[in-house]
């Protein structure tokens, strides 16, 4: 599953990815976009048109058809239905071999695909059909999103979509992006610098360009740069993903937006990031072909075996086509149209489910997989936890504050007046040292929530009547109105806390930033540079200048893997960060450097020129900012929790003893790792706990195996570090819980990969996809979200595992029910001296597997064992499923057996007590076939639901209502006697008594674990 933030989770089975965009990146390259000019472009580029249909109106027919016939039994099935154009193959009316392909196959396909390309098509027309405002010489114009070019000035209000990528070339404003990338917190975008003052009317005057990259699939990166010619030097300004608007994002807040077009249509990231994912076939579906192909192979053979009793006479093999004709029900064309309805109810129940609200079936042809699955992968962040950080501990290597303590806190803040000059000393007549000590610790601290309170992202909006004016903040707006907004909910809580203990972040935007004290004075920062967060740097940095005494100080702030080398020598910072770790909290190390103006100018003109460049930017950048990161100085360290979430342990508890094994996949540190595992009851009280150590060679790989394996009911906790040395011996070993810490979005990828080939059991990723998408992207890729962890117990327990059994016996019912008709006919073809002759034709053939059968056999969908709060309360059952029982060979064999019993019994009886006319046994057997089959779904039913009894009493009235029309193929007087009444319930009682008493006799003896449950 992958997470995203707030929005809910993913659940994704292992899958492949072909992305639609990739086989014409041989094309793409950078380009220059001219403002206001798309005439002047260098390339041609895409119609600003989404298209998500996978057909047009010339291709539907043959796309359907293609991919129908594509598969080998679907085409063998039209092979036998043509070959009824041929008269010396011909074996009854066209229709028996047509309308089954045409009606049940066919039709129900290409409605099903209709109707989805439809609501496609609405959709996207919909989406191509917004109008925006573009901006010419003449003034502003409507426009359809068709309509737009690469170079057109595009003005966009607050709350508007944007469905192309968007330069802002004046107004900042806050962008929402849940539907990006899954991300609630809002994202501050910055204009172009040079232009964000100028008169709208003024941006098509000015002569000026943009050089960005080519289009590509990373929706967190963008390089380019930014010229105006017509300016005395000429500018020019890089641009990064600060810059931009992506398609299929919301402005959130800010005034109106004006900015430049630069990709469109089929070039924007999130239609390259749009897969076509393969159709997926689970592991229920590769057992079901391959049952047919058993089917297939004894078609083959039983008609091999009745032309070689024939010696091989005449045109054999004239006659080897007949048979495979007249036994062509061994394989059902039914099985797979019932299977896909069956997926169809099933998915349309999970999304009903009431109790597992906002849950989406995304991949409707897998939910029985749900019911076997044997390793859950989940992440820890936002999956296992609430991803709502809350602050608890501010550590200064001497002393620590903790929640009940932060009155200290803020009384030293109170104290301290951050400009201006420092507290008068009280008397040294009284405590010099005392003093002296209260001064130094008083002052760090007044120093490290300064810092706090500096480095971040997080912006303060003002929302009060609609209007959004954060200039204006102190004059007009309370506290009460302030909401931060930032990326991360790590540095929202930082901040927040800052607040509570004095010092206020009030105010803030491109250039600047607003502090106020406790006693109201407003302090000013001036924003000289920023180093936003990244997953390889693991930290941010920013350098500010205190107008009030012209300082400037570089604030950073990390991980403490990164900063332990970046900060000063101390004897602390790993003690302390491993045991804040061991209580759970996510850590975080701050650190300041002091720059002279010289040691900033020169900075800076390598950083710009840094920046410019096009070509290894991240690279060259990196390199600048880190001929920074030297001998900072360590000023504290910050310890927040993020929360379980609701109901974590006891779901967590059900899937263990349910015999999935789970294993928690995290960047964090080993301590915090663990102590959430510990919390979240992953690894349970009696559990002893495994620390693989770090390895680099297979052998000291196994010398730790061999230690770990003489340790009983261990859980195992690896370090991400070497990972790929540790992966191929860790799925070998049966491991009741595993804890990766340390580990990358791509490691946690190959984890999922790998532990699908080498066990080759069912694995369910939670949090995060098995490709490094990420956010609302992921839950789009992936088969199933939910938008609770908790609610995966359900989801497992209840409907996967009903979802899978009820598969089961739908399929190997369809299975039965053809077997029987084909038994029947091999009895009537060798008692007949192995004549190729049909025992049914017409109608009774095609009413046999339709409205005869179909309705009692289908609403098999609908039984169960137990009662949902049963299998909630006993995860027991859902282990018995693991083994793979209710569909095997074993059971596979089982049913071949009954079918054979039953036809054969049926034909024989009837041929016995016939007594006159063939017509009689036509109509004896064909009773006895319909009643038995309609005994064997009752026999059948674990659970009886009131459609069940319709089905069953709605397919008896339809074949006896049609006896009337049916003189051709049975005598309707002979019907209406004694005679006809008694033997047909002899025989449907020889045929299906035994299986009731051995049916009860298996439950009086033998009873399923289930049935002790239901008593």
């Amino acid at each position: 599953m992958v997470i995203h933030r707030k929005v809910g989770y993913a659940v994704t089975f292992h899958k492949e990815y072909k992305f639609k965009f990739m086989a014409n990146h041989n094309h793409l390259r950078p380009r220059t976009v001219w403002l206001g000019h798309p005439e002047k472009r260098d390339q041609r580029y895409p119609r600003n048109v989404i298209n998500n249909q996978k057909y047009n109106f010339f291709t539907f027919l043959p796309g359907v058809l293609y991919n129908q016939f594509k598969y080998f039994f679907n085409l063998y099935f039209l092979l036998l239905a043509c070959s009824q154009f041929v008269d010396e193959l011909r074996l009854g009316a066209l229709y028996t071999y047509w309308v089954p392909l045409v009606g049940m196959v066919l039709f129900i396909t290409i409605g099903r695909e209709a109707v989805e390309e439809i609501r496609c098509s609405i959709r996207d027309k919909e989406v191509n059909s917004h109008i925006y405002s573009k901006l010419l010489p003449r003034g502003t114009v409507k426009v359809k999103s068709s309509g737009i070019q690469v170079g057109d000035l595009i003005m966009v209000e607050k709350g508007e979509c944007i469905n192309r990528l968007y330069l802002p070339l004046a107004g900042s404003c806050f962008l929402r992006t849940d539907q990006l990338d899954g991300e609630t917190d809002w994202k501050l975008r910055l204009p172009v610098a040079c232009t964000q003052r100028l008169p709208t009317a003024d941006l098509l005057q000015i002569r000026s360009y943009v050089y960005a990259e080519e289009p590509n699939i990373d929706i967190h990166t963008f390089n380019g740069t930014f010229t105006r010619e017509d300016g005395d030097p000429p500018v020019n300004e890089s641009l990064s993903i600060e810059n931009t608007l992506w398609a299929s994002t919301v402005i959130a807040s800010g005034k109106r937006t004006v900015g430049v077009v630069i990709y469109t249509g089929k070039e924007l990231r999130g239609v390259m990031n749009t897969s076509n994912p393969k159709n997926k076939m689970g592991l229920f579906d590769l057992e079901v072909n391959c049952l047919t192909k058993i089917l297939f192979g004894a078609l083959v053979v039983v008609s091999l075996v009745m032309v070689a009793l024939q010696h091989f006479a005449g045109r054999w093999y004239l006659q080897i086509f007949r048979f495979l004709l007249l036994f062509s029900n061994i394989v059902p064309i039914s099985l797979r149209v019932n299977l896909d309805l069956g997926k169809m109810v099933f998915s349309w129940m999970i999304n009903r489910d009431s109790k597992i609200p906002g849950t989406v079936v995304r991949a409707s042809t897998i939910p029985e997989e749900l019911g076997r699955i044997s390793y859950l992968l989940t992440d820890k962040t936002g999956t296992l936890t609430q991803n709502e950080m809350v602050f608890r501990r501010l550590h200064l290597g001497t002393v620590a504050y903790g929640m009940d303590s932060m009155d200290e806190v803020q009384s030293h803040v109170k104290n301290n007046t951050l400009s201006g000059p420092p507290p008068h000393d009280p008397p040294l007549s009284r405590a010099p040292a005392a003093t002296k000590v209260r001064k130094t610790i008083s002052s760090r601290v007044h120093e490290a929530v300064k810092a706090i309170a500096l480095v971040h992202n997080v912006t303060p909006v003002y929302e009060a009547n609609g209007v959004t004016d954060q200039a204006e903040a102190e004059q007009h707006y309370e506290d009460t109105c302030r909401v931060y907004q930032a990326a991360s909910p790590d540095e929202v809580s930082l901040v927040q806390w800052t607040e509570s203990v004095g010092l206020t972040l009030v105010g803030r935007d491109q250039s600047s930033m607003q502090l106020r004290t406790p006693s109201g004075q407003i302090l000013n920062f001036t924003i000289l540079q920023i180093f936003p967060f990244t997953y390889e740097s693991k930290r941010m940095g920013i350098i500010v200048r205190d107008e009030s005494t012209g300082e400037i100080t570089f604030y950073m702030k990390g991980a403490d893997a990164v900063m332990a080398g970046i900060v000063q020598y101390n004897d602390w910072l790993e003690e302390e960060c491993g045991n804040m770790a061991r209580e759970g909290l996510r850590v975080l190390v701050v650190s300041k450097k002091s720059l002279t103006e010289e040691q900033y100018q020169d900075f800076e003109a390598r950083y710009v020129q840094a920046k410019l460049s096009v070509h290894d930017r991240s690279l060259k950048v990196a390199t600048v900012i880190e001929s920074l990161e030297m001998e900072m100085e360590l000023l504290c360290l910050t310890g927040v929790e993020d929360q379980l979430q609701t109901d974590v342990r006891p779901t967590l508890e059900i899937l263990r003893n349910a015999g999935i094994k789970v294993w928690m996949l995290t960047g964090d540190k080993m301590e915090t790792a663990t102590c959430t595992a510990k919390n979240a009851h992953l690894v349970t009280r009696n559990q002893d706990i495994h620390i693989f150590r770090a390895v680099t060679t297979r052998g000291e790989a196994h010398l730790e195996l061999n230690s770990f394996r003489r340790k009983h009911d261990c859980a195992l906790v690896i370090s991400g570090d070497s990972l790929e040395v540790k992966l191929h011996i860790m799925f070998c070993m049966c491991v009741p819980a595993v804890v990766c810490c340390r580990c990358a979005p791509t490691q946690k990828a190959q984890i999922v990969r790998l532990l699908q080939e080498r066990t080759g059991k069912l694995t369910c990723a939670v949090g995060e996809s098995p490709r490094p998408h990420e956010g609302k992207q992921a839950s789009l890729a992936a088969d199933f979200s939910v938008t609770q962890f908790k609610h995966l117990g359900r989801l497992l327990m209840v409907h996967g595992r009903n979802s899978y059994k009820r598969s089961a016996a739908l399929s190997q019912f369809v299975i039965h029910r053809s077997l029987c008709i084909s038994t029947m006919q091999a009895v009537f073809s060798s008692v007949f001296y192995f004549a190729s002759v049909p025992l049914y034709q017409g109608f009774l053939i095609v009413g046999y597997s339709t409205i005869y059968t179909m309705f009692p056999v289908f609403s098999l969908v609908l039984d169960k064992d137990v009662k949902s709060e049963v299998a909630m309360l006993y995860p027991e059952l859902y282990k018995d499923l693991l083994k793979g029982r209710p569909l095997s060979f074993k059971t596979f064999l089982i049913w071949v057996l009954i079918s054979i019993y039953q036809g054969s019994i049926i034909m024989y009886g009837a041929m016995l007590l016939f007594e006159s006319e063939f017509v009689h046994i036509v109509a004896i057997s064909f009773t006895s076939l319909i009643l038995t089959e309609l005994l064997m779904v009752a026999l059948t039913v674990q659970t009886w639901h009131w459609l069940m009894m319709v089905a069953e009493l709605l397919s008896l009235s339809c074949y006896v209502a049609s006896l009337v029309f049916l003189h051709d193929y049975i005598d309707v007087y002979f019907i209406a006697t004694v005679s006809f009444l008694w033997k047909v319930t002899v025989i449907t009682l020889v045929s299906c008594l035994p299986l009731y008493i051995l049916k009860y006799l298996r439950r009086r003896f033998s009873p399923p674990s289930y049935s002790k449950l239901t008593s």
